[in-house]
């Protein structure tokens, strides 16, 4: 196969031209194909970088080029008339190759993609105010003429990463027989992001693409509920959905609808996107026409994978000299070591409840080092984190600076356990907590689906009993400065501890689990997942939907007669997981003890709708729903044998911009059993739940 792999920034095969992690993929993914046979070419900006590449490469301009207007269709409302309502960029676009390791690098120059040489990517500030905005879309319009220019008709694959950065190409080459297109979602950027329609109309019609594009999310006609306003406002808490006005368009839809393939990096990334389960955003999703575009689309999508470096994964674990290490960084090489290593990001890392808990064990006595890589170009200015490690100095090493990497394999080689503490399920497979088990850290991380894969979610219990178990599980958090999470953190950490000083053969086993699983991701495994993938693509073989997929979403009106006449076992049990009493009935008897079971089941996931269904014809069952919640004396009472966490949201007073919500927590009064003042005396209460197995869920309390 001839494969295309394209992204804003392609330069992982030198330090020097890149700036993320999408970058260093390609690389690795590029050489990987290469390695198995393919023909891989990679179309990126040159980002102002040519002379750099010159000086240190053959760098060879190539017969290419390419004059035109990039018109820009603005934003009146983000824009105001800075530059008219179109703006029209000359560009003449030249092309550059440089053959390194079997892979043929192209790189595009023109006067935009050469814009901001040292970062690449243009600041979220230049919004409304430099059309170097733009470079991004000029990537993508550059990107789609290079292909139609230089490959011409060759038949191809056009591997495109992160849909935020290629949402113009499916539709580009949906009509192209000689071009497939497979999109890749590499981060758990919210579904519904959006751009302005008439944006990306006029740049269609400039590429000469006509495809349907994807409806509004408000139907004509229907009017949203207060609880749905409501549930809305608060995703801005949760990092997973954002409102915007009327006239833009979801850049996700654009790729599932005309892609022919999408791709994620790991199962639980997969699972996540396609459902948000257990998530503050579940609900609203299942309301929203992007909803419709997922369960049309799934069968499309595929686990690609993705892989730690050669480093990491060959050879024996390296022989590091812990004593030197920690000493040198003012440590006790005798005590127990916790590392951790991402960019300083409070709340997609989770490092506000690190320090908070890191604070409190060592203020509580433990003896124990903590080694803490928040990556910072511009140190960390929050006082507290600068009084936490001043208080523990002796017991902290922070850095915030970019080192080499022999200097991190040093820092998790020399450490016991790794904390991964990720919030909002941002990180879809954290390769920094792969590469600290590979060298022998036991993880400490979040249970969010998208870590799953590396083993530390091993039972409900968040245990490390399970035999194949590699390290302690911490709750889910869509919450900023949780404290739930910090209590999870400063108990596994004890536990850790403990499980070191008395258990010395469970860690052993611990640690030996963390090393072989971290070691099977391999980017030999990356590129035969991807071309296993790819193959019936490039044979005109189209995927179907499976039956699985649906039972595993519990989507069961998408089922065929056919399926529940020869799945019914299968179905029964999936309708049996869901509460689905429509489902079940299709397939077994439905008396009244199957009734109960199904409410236990929706009661305990505190989906109270099926709750509600399955209640019509038990008084029993109805005055238990009805009973979950009072309100007397001004004051709610709310009772669930699960609910840990629960807040009254409603809307904050009218101002500009966004809606916003404002939240009460409700204090406990016994297990299971919570009170507040409601927010509003005078109409529908609006709770979300959080549930001892980490799941939340919206209920919505009614009274007088």
């Amino acid at each position: 196969m001839h494969i295309i792999e394209t992204y804003f920034e392609c330069g992982g095969f030198d330090h020097r031209f890149l700036q993320g992690g999408i970058s260093v993929y390609l690389w690795n993914l590029s050489k990987a194909l290469t390695a198995q046979g393919h023909r891989v070419s990679v179309v990126t900006p040159a980002h102002g970088r040519l002379d750099e590449l010159r000086d240190s490469y053959e760098l060879e301009r190539l017969d290419y080029e390419d004059t035109y207007e990039l018109p820009l269709v603005l934003d009146p409302d983000v824009w105001g008339d800075r530059f008219g309502a179109e703006a029209r960029i000359p560009l003449t676009t030249t092309a550059h190759r440089l053959r390194l390791d079997g892979v043929d690098l192209y790189f595009l120059s023109n006067e935009l993609l050469d814009q901001l040489p040292d970062r690449f990517y243009p600041p979220y500030d230049s919004k409304g105010r430099d059309l170097v905005f733009f470079k991004p879309v000029a990537y993508q319009v550059d990107t789609i003429r290079f292909v139609r220019g230089w490959f011409g008709q060759e038949k191809a694959l056009v591997h495109a990463h992160e849909p935020y950065y290629h949402y113009l190409m499916p539709a580009a080459f949906r009509d192209d027989p000689s071009k497939l297109v497979v999109g890749t979602v590499q981060s758990n950027m919210p579904i519904t992001k959006k751009v302005y329609r008439p944006k990306v109309e006029r740049l269609l019609d400039l590429l000469g693409v006509q495809v349907p594009l994807p409806p509004e999310d408000e139907a004509p006609g229907r009017s949203r509920s207060a609880h749905e306003t409501i549930m809305s406002a608060y995703q801005q808490r949760t990092h997973l959905h954002y409102e915007y006005g009327p006239g833009h368009l979801r850049v996700y839809d654009l790729v599932a609808e005309h892609a022919d393939l999408v791709d994620f990096l790991s199962p639980g990334h997969l699972d996540f996107y396609t459902g948000f389960a257990d998530t503050p955003f579940e609900q609203l999703c299942t309301r929203l026409p992007v909803h419709d575009t997922v369960r049309r689309n799934a069968a499309k999508s595929f686990v690609g994978g993705c892989a730690l470096g050669d480093r990491w994964t060959t050879g024996e674990p390296p022989a590091v000299d812990r004593t030197a290490v920690l000493a040198g960084l003012g440590l006790d090489p005798a005590l127990p070591t916790f590392f951790h290593n991402a960019r300083y990001a409070v709340n997609h890392k989770g490092q506000t409840e690190l320090f908070r808990a890191v604070d409190r064990v060592l203020g509580e006595g433990l003896a124990a080092n903590f080694v803490l890589r928040c990556l910072s170009d511009g140190g960390i200015d929050d006082p507290y984190v600068r009084d936490v490690v001043a208080r523990h100095k002796d017991r902290i090493h922070l850095e915030c600076e970019r080192v080499e990497e022999q200097r991190i394999v040093a820092y998790a080689a020399s450490a016991d356990f790794c904390l991964f503490p990720s919030k909002f399920e941002m990180d879809t497979f954290l390769i920094a907590q792969g590469e600290a088990m590979a060298v022998g850290a036991v993880p400490i991380a979040t249970a969010q689906l998208g870590m799953a894969h590396f083993g530390h979610v091993a039972d409900p219990s968040n245990g490390p009993e399970a035999a194949h178990a590699t390290g302690f599980a911490v709750n889910r958090s869509f919450t900023e400065d949780d404290p739930r999470l910090v209590d999870a953190l400063a108990d596994r950490i004890h536990r850790a501890a403990r499980l070191l000083r008395d258990r010395p053969e469970e860690y052993r086993r611990l640690r030996a689990n963390a090393i072989a699983t971290a070691r099977t991701f391999t980017w030999e495994r990356v590129a035969r997942l991807h071309v296993d993938a790819f193959t019936p693509l490039w044979q005109g073989r189209r995927p179907e939907p499976d039956t699985g997929l649906l039972l595993r979403h519990g989507w069961f009106d998408l089922l065929t007669d056919e399926a529940y006449e020869t799945r019914q076992d299968e179905i029964a049990e999936a309708a049996a997981r869901f509460a689905d009493v429509d489902a079940y009935a299709r397939c077994r008897p439905l008396d009244a003890a199957v009734t109960r079971a199904l409410f236990e089941t929706a009661w305990r996931r505190a989906d109270f709708a099926r709750c509600a269904r399955l209640a019509e014809h038990d008084k029993d069952l109805r005055d238990r729903l009805d009973g979950r919640a009072t309100v007397t004396e001004g004051r709610i009472v709310y009772r669930h044998p699960d609910v840990v966490r629960a807040e009254l949201v409603g809307l904050a007073p009218p101002g500009p911009g966004r809606r916003t919500v404002t939240t009460r927590p409700l204090e406990p009064l016994a297990p299971g059993v919570l009170t507040a003042e409601p927010l509003d005396r005078g109409g529908p209460l609006h709770l979300l739940l959080t549930l001892a197995s980490g799941r939340s869920a919206w209920d919505v309390v009614r009274h007088d």
